[in-house]
């Protein structure tokens, strides 16, 4: 336990509190994904897809943990204006905290272990270079979340990687379907980024965190968050033409972000972000979940 006084805001539990659960639909919705685009095939194992997505939370959950870390250390969230962090809050100390991220990629390089072994050892080296991208993200000498290319990891790791991967785990190969829908979960699990990004600006102007929103500015952000949405839309649309029509199902999830975008559009700042943060954790859910069981009963 850390000697440090725990602040009045603190939360009850703030293992669960520095996990962000409202950052876990990004690891949900590419599983789901990616298992329903496996529906049809020729002899899937099921039981994989339950692995795929422990592989996922736990890299979902370590990033968060790393990032908390590196970020407390560093001093870039003595300043906060999003929900308290675990090390620059003085909830728990340092050393617990990295403990943690270790632990919980860890637990992924575990359940990957099982699954490269049950198909290919080749994901041996796709789950080092996921695990490596999300300590590095806000870890190391040159964070490259620092440089505006956070985005990258989230599109290609929590999009394409997971998604493709999944269905690859439970039918052994590849599909059209899921590296199109791949593409769509990865521009939701962006605008979430992106949100969180917006928000944090001005305090990242300030300690040299030049993320892509940073870069962006303001107003261009606002308008890459609403592209984000739009991407996505369009993307599930190009699924359904390639053969899963009940892909156009996730359309109800993106319209659900209307009050999202209505609160994005009016130049909210700050603290008025942290619902939009919600917000759009519900709608990339929503917008996965239903896509999915669209894709898995058109197949």
């Amino acid at each position: 336990m850390s000697s440090t006084p725990v602040p009045p805001s603190a939360p009850e539990h703030p293992w669960v509190a520095g996990a962000r659960p409202r950052t876990l639909p990004a690891a949900v919705v590419p599983v789901a994904l990616g298992a329903a685009a496996s529906v049809g095939e020729p002899h899937p194992v099921w039981w994989r897809a339950s692995l795929a997505l422990a592989v996922s939370l736990a890299l979902q959950v370590g990033v968060n943990y790393a990032n908390d870390y590196s970020d407390g250390v560093r001093g870039t969230d003595d300043v906060r204006v999003g929900p308290v962090r675990l090390v620059a809050g003085g909830l728990k100390p340092a050393g617990a905290v990295k403990r943690a991220a270790f632990a919980t990629f860890g637990v992924a390089a575990v359940c990957g272990l099982v699954l490269a072994a049950a198909t290919t050892w080749w994901l041996l080296a796709v789950g080092a270079v996921a695990i490596l991208a999300a300590w590095g993200y806000t870890g190391g000498p040159r964070p490259y979340g620092y440089m505006g290319l956070g985005e990258v990891f989230v599109f290609v790791f929590f999009g394409l990687v997971a998604t493709a991967g999944t269905t690859y785990v439970v039918a052994e190969r590849l599909t059209a379907t899921a590296w199109i829908a791949g593409s769509a979960a990865g521009a939701l699990a962006c605008a979430l980024l992106v949100v969180n990004n917006l928000r944090d600006i001005p305090t990242d102007r300030k300690v040299g965190k030049r993320t892509l929103a940073v870069r962006l500015g303001d107003r261009s952000t606002r308008l890459f968050y609403v592209a984000l949405l739009t991407a996505a839309m369009v993307l599930l649309v190009l699924t359904a033409m390639h053969g899963r029509p009940g892909a156009v199902f996730g359309l109800i999830g993106i319209g659900s972000a209307l009050p999202a975008v209505r609160v994005i559009s009016r130049g909210a700042v700050g603290k008025e972000l942290i619902p939009v943060l919600g917000a759009t954790g519900k709608v990339q859910m929503i917008t996965g979940v239903l896509a999915a069981i669209g894709v898995a009963l058109t197949a």
